[in-house]
């Protein structure tokens, strides 16, 4: 018998939209107000343990002002020239825990010549800024504006965004196989999702009921 091969598919591309809220309500208005009002402050930094859905907002934030005509940019921890070079009117900048002595210098001035110009910095950072180790002028600047912490979802949450997924997809997933993947799996949104979609995939191939032993089987194979 052929053995049936299967690739987790990436998730799709981040956007306010598909974000999952659950306790981050007034976070996400927040940035939707960064985008459409000119007004207030202009600088946000988020934190959050991995998995809480910190790169999915800058990712998608970018994306939000970008398709409303601004000039947005998302960075993962760039070099030192690439920051002191930034012209744009957003930047989403990612793990600015991992920054260069130098990259935190061009930060540091970052922030001065945006915050002159009424331009918008988000950043992202694993811990409140006060925690970090980065140089003092930084991280008083990464606390300067709105501080907000991306709030992971419950397992109650995480069960229900998963539930809905099944739904959208007409896919039916029995209660054992979402406590079997919360219990064995990663816990972010984003793999068990896609999780989800492999199983369905998968299901309707193989014309078989999504059970655990699929996805004990899915798991153990080469990806």
């Amino acid at each position: 018998m052929k053995q049936l091969l299967l690739d987790i598919q990436p998730a799709p591309a981040p956007t306010l939209q598909n974000f999952v809220v659950g306790s981050n309500g007034e976070l996400l208005q927040t940035l939707r107000g960064l985008v459409e009002s000119s007004q207030g402050q202009r600088s946000l930094t988020l934190w959050g343990e991995a998995g809480s859905g910190k790169s999915h907002l800058l990712h998608a934030v970018a994306g939000f002002a970008a398709e409303r005509g601004i000039d947005a940019i998302y960075l993962d921890a760039p070099p030192a020239d690439t920051m002191s070079l930034l012209e744009h009117d957003l930047v989403a900048l990612d793990n600015a825990q991992n920054l260069s002595e130098n990259a935190q210098v061009a930060l540091f001035n970052l922030f001065n010549r945006y915050r002159e110009q009424g331009k918008t910095l988000i950043t992202a950072v694993p811990v409140a800024p006060a925690q970090l180790t980065l140089r003092d002028d930084l991280k008083t600047r990464l606390a300067w504006g709105l501080v907000y912490q991306v709030l992971s979802l419950s397992d109650a949450e995480k069960v229900q965004a998963l539930k809905k997924h099944a739904q959208e997809r007409g896919m039916k997933l029995p209660e054992d196989v979402v406590e079997y993947c919360l219990r064995h799996l990663r816990r972010d949104l984003p793999t068990l999702v896609a999780t989800l979609d492999a199983l369905d995939d998968w299901s309707l191939t193989a014309k078989k009921p999504v059970t655990v032993s699929m996805v004990r089987q899915l798991v153990q194979m080469p990806i």
